[in-house]
């Protein structure tokens, strides 16, 4: 969710600047949300990684009570 909401915010900021200036420019709006999504993904690999392996534990420690 946070990487979407990363997303959303920085094509929104980015779709104002295109109205403001109207510049129509389609790599405009790809590269700079490229750029911030990564370095969001970086920032949190850690917790996601937690996460993920938290839920793969708990789900494969599940399968023997089914």
């Amino acid at each position: 969710m946070p990487i979407l909401t990363t997303a959303l915010v920085v094509g929104l900021l980015i779709s104002i600047f295109q109205v403001v200036t109207q510049i129509q420019e389609m790599t405009l709006t790809f590269v700079p949300k490229l750029i911030v999504v990564l370095v969001v993904v970086g920032i949190l690999s850690g917790w996601l990684l937690e996460t993920i392996e938290t839920y793969a534990v708990s789900t494969i420690s599940q399968i023997a009570e089914f």
